[in-house]
């Protein structure tokens, strides 16, 4: 597990708690909006351990709720001791995936080593090789979002939205498909504007404009009657 940024507290990345992250190195996907490439083309920095990790939070556990890991993708190099040691500290823990690892998520909520799960859906399924620029187990991303819904997890799923790239008809087929999934209504969808942070996997995404409000208030109400709640992010 290679851990090379610790943000030391976060009032964001894990709803309704003050919490840490963790960002981890590696991912399984090359997707070009992506805002992390130095956690996914090339290792620039060294790791930071685990104990330096632990140590704090056994210091700031009077002043922290939860520990949030992401990436990069997490799972796919996390180490479960060093969950369990977070665990026994007493934190909660929220893992941001890509529904990639389904068998590795399912594994951290049989062992109860996860209390809030943020999974990415990158777009309707038939779009995913396009977006991910990789060969994607599209089977593989189904059996995590059922593993999702079904953990006694809080959990959200969320996408970021490319506004020329996530149309409205693609948008109504994405939702309508984790309904299939499910079999019931979306406990909470998270629409995020793409913005322009200047950094990203793919250079060209440095030309594009922020997703606007408008279109994330379009989409909203596409998604509407296929959640229990839905958030607009930007």
């Amino acid at each position: 597990m290679k851990i090379k940024h610790f943000q030391k507290t976060t009032l964001i990345d894990y709803p309704g708690e003050i919490a840490c992250t963790i960002f981890l190195f590696g991912c399984s996907f090359r997707c070009g909006f992506c805002h992390n490439p130095e956690l996914v083309l090339k290792e620039e920095t060294e790791d930071i351990p685990q104990k330096e990790v632990l140590d704090f939070l056994e210091e700031r556990k009077k002043y922290l709720d939860g520990v949030c890991l992401t990436g990069g993708e997490p799972l796919m190099n996390i180490d479960m001791e060093f969950l369990e040691k977070i665990k026994k500290l007493g934190y909660k823990i929220k893992i941001d995936t890509n529904g990639d690892f389904p068998d590795k998520l399912q594994e951290i909520v049989n062992n109860k080593l996860v209390d809030f799960i943020s999974m990415d859906i990158k777009s309707v399924f038939s779009k995913y090789p396009e977006i991910t620029n990789v060969n994607v187990d599209i089977e593989k991303i189904k059996k995590s979002v059922e593993i999702v819904h079904n953990s006694r997890a809080d959990y959200e799923f969320r996408t970021t939205i490319i506004e020329d790239f996530h149309t409205k008809e693609d948008f109504k087929q994405m939702i309508e498909g984790l309904n299939l999934i499910i079999k019931e209504k979306i406990n909470k969808f998270v629409l995020q504007g793409f913005k322009n942070s200047g950094k990203f996997v793919d250079k060209e995404y440095s030309k594009k404009s922020n997703t606007s409000e408008r279109y994330l208030e379009e989409l909203k109400k596409v998604v509407e009657p296929y959640v229990e709640k839905i958030e607009i992010r930007v």
